[in-house]
């Protein structure tokens, strides 16, 4: 995948739609050290956008694999293209997320922002909660922003509270 040339696609679409986006899961890790291996791009944006970024993405010959008023994916049929995740927010949430950028990370001529560390946290919770299959990586990517200097763990904790799994991060608390 041309992660720069994709990025610099849906980057482009999104500022001239004037919505707020910013990188997630794995690139927006590695904004914060944790790097993986990863075959797709992860973004978030605004819900009120969704309907016309689906429609540009298909204008680019993207395939729609699932859309709902929080998610959608889409791949390509080129590889050069792969696949493109979008997570939608809406509200306060998205008001606070993109009023409180974290990171950055540069793509080609581009610096994409990153979410704070502890939203990237309440979307690997709220994955766990969605589908308990993914709970092994989220919880390791949490364990690693936990130990970021400054993370506010009383806010980490209330989105595990929120969620209804405390536990989850109780455990993850004693590993450190």
């Amino acid at each position: 995948m041309d992660f720069a040339d994709v990025v610099d696609t849906i980057a482009g679409f999104l500022e001239r739609e004037k919505a707020p986006f910013a990188l997630a899961d794995a690139f927006a890790l590695h904004a914060y050290g944790l790097s993986r291996a990863t075959a797709d791009l992860d973004f978030v944006t605004d819900g009120s956008v969704r309907s016309r970024l689906v429609a540009f993405l298909e204008s680019q010959g993207y395939e729609t694999l699932h859309q709902s008023e929080g998610y959608s994916n889409h791949l390509h049929r080129e590889a050069a293209k792969g696949r493109v995740d979008f997570i939608y927010v809406a509200g306060e949430t998205s008001r606070l997320l993109f009023s409180e950028r974290g990171a950055v990370l540069r793509f080609g001529a581009r610096e994409l922002p990153v979410p704070r560390a502890e939203h990237l946290v309440a979307m690997k919770v709220h994955a766990m909660k969605n589908d308990p299959g993914r709970t092994l990586q989220e919880m390791a990517d949490i364990r690693f922003l936990l130990q970021l200097p400054g993370i506010d763990e009383e806010q980490v904790k209330t989105y595990f509270e929120k969620s209804g799994l405390r536990d989850r991060y109780d455990e993850i608390r004693r590993t450190l």
